[in-house]
């Protein structure tokens, strides 16, 4: 992931193609002009910004002018760009995902299961760094990825539009089989620790899991994802849907 540490090529980058900023590192009690352009473009970017000691940013530049920003190898997309690539979409939801490992293996995943789009929060997510796109295997230049500022207003939306959200968590009565996925649908995962939060849950049509005959009581969720995709790609196949 490229790195940027001065004011100007921080603000040019805001300005030029802010969805490709992850996330900003701003050294702690610095004002000035710039710094307030600089959060104000972020602001209306949508990008995380975190105020931090200056040694924390002296881990990226000692020759920092108080900013280090992360900058992704690939631009987001948007939620309404996702929706209009299908008439049935297929969406995947993170709920805090942050480990980039398993984030890769989900869009990997996910592309090769004809998933439209994947939707991260802008907090508690991994970014798309090159990590990620390493594990992806490539997958991530070829599947739209949206971050949104809050993923519980975001299902509520995709509500509206007609999608059926279904929950992955361990221990439910219904299976991750026991839906019909012919319909508009979002997946939604949860952290690798503590699984869905619980609003996030409370946001869901359908809370699904997968039974587990050994000693093990869940699987990584990247597992779990490919275990639900390919559900969805069995009935959708079997009922011609593309």
């Amino acid at each position: 992931m490229r790195k940027i540490s001065r004011l100007n090529s921080l603000i040019e980058a805001l300005k030029s193609s802010p969805s490709r900023v992850n996330k900003i590192f701003i050294q702690r009690d610095l004002k000035n002009k710039k710094i307030a352009e600089i959060l104000k473009l972020a602001k209306a970017g949508h990008v995380p910004v975190h105020f931090v000691p200056r040694e924390r940013i002296d881990r990226f530049d000692r020759g920092h002018q108080g900013v280090a920003a992360l900058v992704s190898p690939k631009e987001f997309s948007n939620v309404d760009e996702i929706l209009s690539s299908s008439d049935v979409p297929l969406l995947i939801l993170l709920d805090g995902i942050e480990d980039p490992q398993n984030l890769g293996a989900i869009i990997r995943t996910a592309e090769g299961a004809g998933v439209d789009g994947v939707i991260l929060p802008e907090r508690r997510s991994a970014g798309l760094t090159e990590a990620v796109s390493s594990v992806s295997a490539g997958a991530l230049e070829y599947i739209r990825v949206a971050r949104v500022k809050n993923l519980a207003r975001t299902m509520d939306d995709l509500k509206d539009r007609g999608l059926w959200l279904v929950g992955a968590e361990s221990g439910q009565d219904e299976h991750w089989c026991e839906f019909d996925y012919s319909v508009p649908v979002g997946l939604v995962l949860g952290s690798e620790g503590k699984g869905l939060r619980p609003l996030i849950r409370k946001k869901c049509d359908k809370i699904l899991s997968i039974p587990l005959l050994g000693r093990i009581t869940s699987l990584n969720v990247s597992a779990a994802a490919a275990v639900f995709l390919f559900e969805v790609v069995r009935q959708r196949k079997s009922k011609k849907i593309e």
